[in-house]
């Protein structure tokens, strides 16, 4: 193989595949990353089996061929050789010349017969939403997946097509968040559960433009996002993902407006009194004064604090684990937000009028009568 291209060019590849590449594994090939120039294209490639990524990028092949080189050495090198053309030529002995002006390393390569190329899927279901949407459904929920592998399930994400809108849920136990999208043209039903590690490196290599399209592609154990030039394929966990259609019916008595800035604000500053270890709630009480109270007692001290509300229903007290709430507000962008309450032991809906988002926290059991 002998390849001409630009740093940035070759760079901005290795980066996007990178997201793919084994850390710990017993096949030192899927620690690689493959550089192939063929029908006078450069692709990269990487795939750590989970996940695998593809992406072309521009340049001159002088000579076909094929090398799989140790990315983290090959990553480094390239990012530290100037900033101008570089090539590389491999020879019969394993042996790789990287050579940018004045600068020329000798690594290693391996032939990467046994390289594992991506799955090839059938393009029988899809749909396409903007790179914008795509990366904010994610960033909108993926905080609520679980990091337990014993409850797999809970460690992906529900992607369900139903009556042409995009639906998106995770939940870990404590909290449940769903986000949904309206598509564009007729979309066929289809449900699967998309692990979310894939989808973490997934919104790093997505540019956010809402001008430019995600092709996504269902099949029956992977999907494939294609954009750009550059093909994601992930595998899918297998399973039903949980029925939470009931939990969404639940009727709640008391419903809650509130400046969504000021709230947080409140919260981060309840914060400041708990260490790592205090498993200490947030006490929240709502009365008949359109005013809500906020309340954290812990060992380094007390914080009391009163937020201007509009409410409709009954006075409420209750428990929660800042950090829960804090992760739901954050990735907000309404001003105000509607909080719907029951009593102290039913989940909180943090939800808009349409529905667009809904998240749900459980609460903590605490004493009331001590509030």
């Amino acid at each position: 193989m002998n390849i001409k291209c630009k740093k940035d060019d070759l760079l901005s590849g290795i980066n996007i595949v990178s997201k793919a590449v084994a850390s710990k594994t017993s096949l030192p090939i899927l620690e690689c990353i493959m550089v192939e120039a063929m029908n006078g294209k450069i692709r990269l490639i990487a795939n750590n089996i989970e996940l695998g990524i593809e992406t072309y990028i521009e340049g001159t092949t002088i000579e076909e061929g094929k090398a799989a080189f140790e990315a983290k050495i090959f990553s480094d090198i390239i990012r530290k050789l100037p900033q101008s053309d570089i090539s590389i030529e491999t020879d019969s002995d394993y042996k790789a010349k990287i050579v940018c002006e004045k600068s020329k390393f000798t690594i290693p390569y391996h032939a990467g017969d046994d390289f594992p190329y991506l799955q090839q899927i059938e393009k029988d279901h899809s749909i396409r939403i903007s790179q914008f949407s795509l990366r904010e459904i994610i960033r909108q929920t993926i905080f609520s997946i679980s990091d337990n592998e014993n409850t797999k399930l809970m460690t992906g994400e529900s992607f369900e097509v139903k009556n042409n809108e995009l639906i998106v849920v995770s939940l870990d136990g404590h909290r449940i968040s769903r986000r949904k999208i309206a598509l564009k043209g007729e979309n066929s039903d289809m449900k699967v559960v998309v692990p979310g590690k894939s989808l973490i490196e997934l919104s790093k290599i997505i540019s956010g433009d809402s001008d430019n399209e995600v092709a996504i592609y269902f099949s029956d154990n992977h999907m494939l996002f294609e954009f750009d030039n550059t093909r994601v394929v992930t595998r899918l966990i297998e399973g039903e993902y949980f029925k939470i259609s009931q939990m969404m019916a639940i009727n709640n008595d008391l419903k809650v407006t509130v400046n969504r800035k000021e709230l947080m604000g409140c919260i981060d500053r309840a914060t400041l009194l708990i260490q790592e270890t205090d498993k200490k709630p947030i006490i929240v009480s709502v009365k008949n004064d359109n005013n809500m109270y906020v309340r954290l007692d812990t060992n380094m001290g007390s914080l009391n604090e009163e937020l201007e509300i509009k409410k409709e229903g009954n006075e409420i007290i209750i428990g929660f684990n800042p950090r829960f709430l804090m992760d739901a507000l954050r990735v907000i962008d309404d001003e105000e937000i509607d909080i719907y309450l029951n009593d102290s032991k039913s989940p909180c809906f943090i939800k808009d009028s349409e529905e667009n988002y809904i998240y749900i926290v459980l609460p903590i059991n605490i004493n009331v009568a001590a509030y």
